[in-house]
């Protein structure tokens, strides 16, 4: 007969060992309400409340429920204890400020450190206050002798107001963007073309920091621009052919300047030079003549000085010095006699010559002989006409 057969007072055939419940050793595995009821009753115990006995009647059943019930408060209990130290505490880093609302208004701005709030109560925002952050801003706008020129512009910021950046604007990195841009296309639109694309690049960039901290400031957003770099800055491309060629131009321009300067460099000083040159002869030539005009006055006042004692005698000796001054350098002498209105001629280059070819065959020089027999014959003709001259004057005494 099976185990579970029925009839019979007793079935030793139950696997279980349980005698079909009415007796037996008592060796089948564990009821689960048995189970969950002698737990509930030892929590019950620890928390002073009385336990469940075994073999009770009905109303000892309604205290165990109840009993129960108790123990599932009581862990309720601990875990909203827990929750609430564990929401109790919170760690700000180097890097971070923490900001604390407290029924949703500002308290407080907490510093790096183990820090406290109220649960349920306070809220905590923490923001990072050290990093740099980037953004960037594309587009093509207008400049201010109204032509498209397209800027990349790249812009470093942090956080330095972590309250502001909190409270103040929804969304701080869209107020960046639309502060960027506007900045940018404001700057952009007082510059010329030529100042954007060539020299003017770091100018533009300082000027957009500047505006665009200022928009910042006056948004309240609590942001702090680190740097702006102007990336690049490019005409649109249906003109970037004309514009390489006006760019190829002015680098031929600048350097026809570059070569300019250095040949004015270069010739500048020489004419300054040869200036001071003219200028100290100038100044020598002048002293000259100034002395050679003193010595003359000096020479005149001497000589006015003997022709004062004897003016007859001085005057014919300054005329017979003039006619020797002349008549030296010339080859030719003119001789008046007194005895006929004739002059007589003495050709003495052609005396020269033929008494030069006479000894030149004798002499190591012609020239040299030829200089010496015309200041020779120049000697005597003057000696000459001195004597006739003396003669003259003793006849006429």
């Amino acid at each position: 007969m099976a185990w579970n057969e029925p009839g019979g007072n007793r079935n030793d055939n139950d696997p279980w060992g349980t005698g079909g419940g009415r007796g037996g050793n008592d060796q089948g595995p564990p009821d689960l309400d048995e189970a969950l009821k002698k737990g509930l009753d030892k929590l019950n115990r620890l928390l002073g409340g009385k336990g469940n006995k075994s073999g009770g009647s009905g109303g000892s059943s309604s205290s165990g429920g109840a009993g129960g019930f108790g123990a599932i408060l009581a862990l309720a209990a601990i875990i909203f204890a827990g929750y609430v130290v564990f929401q109790s505490f919170y760690t700000v880093n180097e890097q971070e400020r923490a900001v604390v609302l407290r029924f949703g208004e500002f308290s407080r701005t907490e510093t790096p450190g183990l820090r406290f709030k109220v649960p349920l109560i306070d809220s905590v925002y923490l923001v990072r206050v050290t990093n740099v952050r980037n953004a960037e801003s594309t587009g093509q706008m207008l400049t201010q002798d109204e032509n498209l020129v397209s800027v990349d512009l790249q812009v470093q910021y942090r956080v330095g107001d972590a309250q502001a950046y909190v409270l103040n604007v929804r969304d701080s990195n869209q107020a960046l963007a639309f502060a960027t841009d506007s900045a940018l296309r404001h700057e952009v639109g007082s510059s010329t073309l030529d100042d954007v694309l060539t020299e003017g690049r770091a100018e533009l960039a300082v000027r957009v920091e500047q505006r665009l901290q200022s928009f910042l400031e006056e948004y309240g957003t609590g942001l702090t621009i680190v740097r702006v770099n102007v990336e690049s800055t490019q005409p649109p491309d249906a003109v970037q052919d004309a514009f390489r060629e006006v760019q190829r131009a002015r680098e031929d321009e600048q350097q026809v300047k570059e070569e300019a300067e250095t040949y004015r460099n270069k010739v500048v000083p020489e004419a300054r030079g040869r200036a001071q040159r003219l200028t100290e002869e100038a100044a020598a030539y002048k002293e000259e003549v100034i002395e050679r005009a003193r010595g003359e006055t000096s020479r005149f006042l001497a000589v006015l000085g003997v022709y004062q004692t004897a003016p007859e005698v001085t005057r014919e000796r300054m005329y017979i010095q003039a006619l020797e001054g002349v008549l030296s350098n010339t080859s030719k002498v003119l001789v008046d006699t007194q005895s006929s209105d004739n002059m007589m001629y003495l050709p003495l280059d052609r005396l020269t010559n033929r008494s030069g070819a006479s000894t030149g065959s004798q002499s190591g020089s012609g020239s040299s002989g030829s200089d010496i027999d015309i200041k020779t014959l120049s000697d005597q003709v003057i000696q000459e006409l001195r004597g006739r001259q003396d003669s003259g004057v003793r006849r006429s005494r």
